[in-house]
């Protein structure tokens, strides 16, 4: 396979040439999700629909395309709509750049008719982003806007607000301001993108003018993948947990030889400088949910030391797991998914010693393990390029991620306390608000959905777009669960969704976090949708059980909780389960506070 050419640095060279068989090659791969995207283009699309197609393919999805005519995005949704709607989309893709505007102003425009086309502008992408929300309820990724190739005005195109790029630039905080209002519209942010691949190697004068190309081949392959990391973070196909090597990666020099003093970090030295610098990216990464773990070979003592330095941006209470010892580092990484519960594939590891990469890689294919080369100032450039932290949004549960896995901890040493483990429940003094969802926590919702693996029945993955439908239909009993104690709070933890039909409710969706596993929250979630479905007029709850390589845990999930085994699959690897709610029992004894919504 190809696969290593589709990581950054991309080989464009090998791509552009070999892009039919990289496509043949990754199509044989197995269990790859079905999708449906359509490209709705102002200018040429067929280059940026392969590099997608190729993209998501490598990303473990398997594509199906709707490709509007050349620049007929706009009456394909607005005007008529009917082979789109029959394509049913999960994605929209609207590809647009500066060689669309339409109401762009003249020289000398007045303040007020400079804004007056800009109204304009935006009227006609809101007409399209309101269509597709409200009647397809599919998720809607648009370009904002590239600045012209050309400045006829020059400096004073940025500067005069009739300027192209001025008027441009305004126009992009529009669409970012849009976005923010509207759930299922992201923005792809070529205004970057065409900046980092260069304005002169993104638009070509003569690719436009000969086959109406806003984009170059070359710029196609960057925006394919930008487009697939936000597909990928809309469904919960990123990563959780940064994993670092120390010595030459945190810090130069090694701690153990040089000592504390000897490392180089700070702003004295342009070397110090660069490991302070890649410090602060990754402490940036914390502070937004990002976990970070240590694994080192090293010892404990002084690797934890190296922290204590003056000038180390990150202090020990960053990192969430921490392994230093002389061990082979393939261990001491399934180590830190153990002691943390997360999978392997939620991890990416930085180590500058290429044989250390090459080991991780080969031993664990599930870690991402980016070629970062040997020079620490761009090994944030890897990380930030390859996309394995790309969010749609971000969540105050996702900040306090670290605070909540670092609580966990806590509780699993005060555990160690009690013989009885009904008594240690108690006194965790558990509280917990069940409501149906709601606008505040829908992102949080989306985000479990698309990433919780071992404690999910039935594994079905949702868009945001798709949750929020279905908080808002009367078909369906939505349930939310928060969990805080007196370690903490642990956000919200779980999510229960059934669909109502005649007398029974058929439980689409029921996930929960591996931290809060075995606290009784199962049990008052069930209490909870006991109460939804009676109330409905329901008589009886049906469950699906799906196994996965991931979800064995809860195999017996129905069956603990008293449901009745109703048909399973021969090889066990479905089962369907009932429970009569006639005369049912709560079962939920050790949250003593739960708060309904």
């Amino acid at each position: 396979m190809f696969i290593e050419s589709l990581n950054y640095p991309f080989n464009t060279k090998t791509i552009l040439r070999k892009r039919r068989s990289i496509r043949k090659e990754l199509s044989l791969q197995k269990d790859l999700k079905d999708i449906k995207v359509a490209l709705l283009g102002g200018s040429t699309t067929s280059d940026i629909l392969n590099f997608v197609e190729i993209f998501l393919l490598n990303a473990g999805f398997r594509p199906t395309f709707f490709e509007s005519e050349y620049g007929k995005y706009f009456e394909d949704v607005v005007v008529d709509d009917s082979e789109l709607r029959a394509f049913k989309p999960d994605i929209v893709f609207i590809h647009t750049t500066h060689v669309n505007l339409i109401n762009a102003p003249k020289l000398f425009s007045s303040d007020a008719e400079v804004e007056s086309c800009l109204r304009a502008e935006m009227e006609y992408y809101e007409a399209i982003w309101s269509k597709l929300s409200e009647e397809l309820n599919c998720l809607i990724i648009q370009n904002n806007f590239d600045l012209p190739f050309l400045r006829s005005l020059g400096n004073l195109d940025s500067t005069e607000i009739y300027g192209k790029t001025n008027f441009l630039n305004r126009l992009n905080l529009e669409f970012s301001s849009a976005a923010r209002q509207n759930p299922k519209l992201i923005i792809n942010d070529i205004n970057y993108l065409s900046y980092q691949v260069g304005l002169n190697q993104w638009y070509d004068p003569d690719y436009w003018y000969s086959y109406k190309m806003a984009v170059t081949p070359l710029g196609s392959i960057y925006l394919g993948h930008a487009i697939v990391k936000l597909i990928c973070a809309a469904y919960g196909k990123t990563r959780k947990c940064l994993v670092l090597d120390l010595d030459n990666t945190m810090w130069g020099g090694v701690i153990g030889d040089d000592g504390l003093e000897g490392i180089k970090i700070g702003r004295e030295t342009p070397q110090g400088e660069a490991f302070t610098a890649f410090q602060e990216y990754c402490k940036e990464l914390n502070e937004r949910g990002i976990l970070l773990a240590v694994c080192s070979k090293n010892e404990l003592d002084n690797a934890q030391g190296g922290f204590s330095h003056p000038d180390s941006v990150l202090k020990l209470d960053n990192f969430t797991s921490f392994q230093a010892n002389w061990d082979p580092k393939p261990g001491n990484i399934e180590n830190i998914a153990a002691e943390i519960s997360i999978g392997l594939d939620s991890l990416v590891f930085v180590d500058d010693n290429p044989a250390e990469r090459s080991l991780v890689s080969a031993q664990l294919p599930p870690v991402a393990t980016p070629d970062v080369g040997n020079e620490v100032s761009h090994f944030a450039e890897f990380i930030e390029r390859e996309g394995y932290f790309e969010v749609t949004n971000i969540s105050r549960d996702d900040v306090k991620r670290a605070v909540s896995y670092a609580d966990n901890q806590q509780r699993a040493k005060y555990k160690t306390k009690f013989a009885d483990y009904n008594e240690f429940l108690e006194s965790l003094e558990m509280k917990a608000e069940i409501g149906p969802f709601s606008p505040t926590y829908l992102d949080r919702i989306s985000q479990l959905t698309n990433k919780t693996n071992q404690f999910n029945l039935t594994t079905k993955r949702y868009t945001f777009a798709e949750m929020h439908a279905m908080a808002e239909s009367p078909e369906y009993i939505t349930l939310y669960g928060r969990l805080e104690d007196r370690f903490g709070d642990n956000g919200l933890i779980t999510v229960v969704t059934g669909k109502l039909n005649e007398n029974q409710v058929h439980i689409d969706l029921w996930f929960m976090s591996c931290r809060v596993i075995k606290r009784d929250m199962e049990l008052a979630m069930l209490d909870a949708l006991v109460l939804k479905a009676i109330k409905n007029g329901s008589e009886e709850l049906i469950g699906y059980y799906y196994q996965t390589q991931k979800n064995g845990m809860v195999a017996d999930h129905y069956s603990k909780l008293g449901f009745k085994l109703v048909s399973e699959a021969e090889d066990q690897s479905s089962s369907v389960w009932k429970l009569e709610l006639k005369n049912y029992e709560m079962r939920n004894k050790n949250i003593k506070k739960i708060e309904y919504v």
